[in-house]
């Protein structure tokens, strides 16, 4: 695998880890992943969700376990990836887990689909694990090629629910607490309402009001919250 490729990979997030995945709709999915890194009766898992489910953070995560077993390890988000055309895949069978984000991005081209046939069939052989993640099930994919239809129905399906508001924030006062912050559930319930639902959007208000709370020294009360953001 080239020094290339290695770039074009997403930048691992530090925080993209088992412990930081809340969320008890999806607790029973993310172990699943877990369970499943190293399992060689497992060479492909697919991790399916609508946005903002979590799929991106267990791919991560599962690179993270890698690394930290000595073993190798890359993310790639084919999103990124299209407009380089499919040769951006040649070679990274190679690691030992393969991780592809974004993959309904390129299902319909025949050439990226011939890319990741081949890709899975060499990694497979070479012992090494596939992880992929899409927007729906396989059976719900415009697939052009139906052995690639067929390999990803063979894979260990893992279905991510969407999330309720509670499991948002829930997740959302997880995140502030390891960050030494009181998110209480009034003024988690005040963004909730006043925000973007989806966890990103969440997270990067979070961002905003740590780095705002450290500089004013201030506790997240609403006053705060209505300050910062504008709202």
């Amino acid at each position: 695998m080239s020094g290339i490729q290695l770039t074009l990979g997403v930048r691992l997030r530090d925080e993209a880890r088992w412990a930081n995945f809340h969320g008890a709709r999806n607790a029973t999915a993310a172990a699943m992943v877990r369970n499943a890194c190293n399992d060689s009766s497992h060479p492909l898992v697919v991790v399916c969700g609508a946005a903002d489910t979590g799929k991106s953070h267990l791919l991560q995560a599962a690179c993270h376990e890698y690394e930290q077993q000595g073993r190798s390890a890359v993310c790639f988000s084919l999103a990124e990836l299209q407009e380089l055309g499919p040769e951006a895949l040649s070679g990274v069978e190679l690691m030992d887990l393969v991780a592809l984000d974004d993959v309904e991005q390129v299902l319909g081209n025949r050439e990226w689909e011939e890319a990741l046939f081949h890709l899975y069939n060499r990694a497979r052989d070479l012992g090494h694990q596939v992880m992929l993640a899409l927007d729906e099930t396989p059976v719900n994919q415009p697939f052009v090629l139906a052995d690639l239809r067929s390999r990803f129905q063979e894979g260990l399906l893992v279905q991510l629910g969407t999330y309720r508001d509670d499991d948002r924030i829930t997740i959302l006062q997880s995140r502030a607490e390891q960050r030494g912050l009181v998110l209480n559930d009034e003024v988690a319930t005040f963004i909730l309402r006043r925000s973007d639902r989806g966890l990103g959007a969440l997270l990067s208000i979070l961002d905003r009001l740590d780095e705002n709370s450290l500089q004013a020294q201030r506790r997240l009360t609403i006053p705060f919250v209505k300050s910062v953001m504008g709202w």
